[in-house]
């Protein structure tokens, strides 16, 4: 894994959202290949496919100043997964081009609120601080866990944007996505 910079950090009341290290490897790699953890997705991945997730990412900070960041808990300097942006270039989906805000987590940091608070503090960064006017998520119909955490951080679905994923054969049950959309205006809004 090639070095990065490491002059980034977000914090929140219980984490911190910082850079890769060598070291999150074997565990971002064991949440990657956790059967439970990818049902949501086409398939496990493999140690090799989860580097080169860590390696776009990387790569979408050098280019965007936005990525997928480690979560690790600010009390125990506990790795549990990712959350953060993504930007996509036209053409790439049908809505793009586009910011999409996601997040996985590890099984043990589940229904602990973890996923809603460091999404939160990724919104406020990509309004705030980056200016974007929309954030968008997506995920396939069956991921009520991540579609509750979207609605609970101000996101509504956007039913005439449902989509099939283009990077996924088509007859794939994980191929149909549905969209949700949020607006800096609505964002600021509803933060009051």
């Amino acid at each position: 894994m090639k070095t990065v910079p490491t002059d980034f950090e977000l914090e929140t009341d219980r984490l911190r959202l910082r850079m890769w290290r060598e070291a999150d490897l074997d565990a971002f790699a064991a949440i990657c290949a956790d059967p439970a953890v990818m049902r949501f997705f086409p398939n496990c991945l493999t140690r090799e496919k989860t580097a080169k997730l860590i390696s776009m990412g990387r790569d979408c900070f050098e280019r965007h100043g936005v990525f997928y960041s480690p979560l690790e808990v600010k009390s125990t300097g506990e790795f549990i997964g990712f959350a953060g942006l993504d930007v996509h270039s036209a053409g790439s989906l049908s809505f793009a081009p586009c910011v999409d805000i996601g997040w996985r987590l590890k099984q043990s940091a589940w229904g602990m609120g973890y996923a809603s608070e460091a999404a939160r503090a990724w919104l406020r960064f990509g309004f705030e601080t980056k200016g974007y006017e929309e954030i968008v998520s997506f995920t396939i119909p069956g991921n009520s866990p991540s579609r509750r955490v979207m609605e609970r951080i101000g996101m509504t679905r956007d039913g005439a944007g449902d989509f099939r994923h283009p990077a996924i054969p088509k007859d794939h049950p994980c191929s149909v996505h549905v969209l949700y959309r949020l607006s800096r205006q609505e964002w600021k809004h509803q933060s009051g």
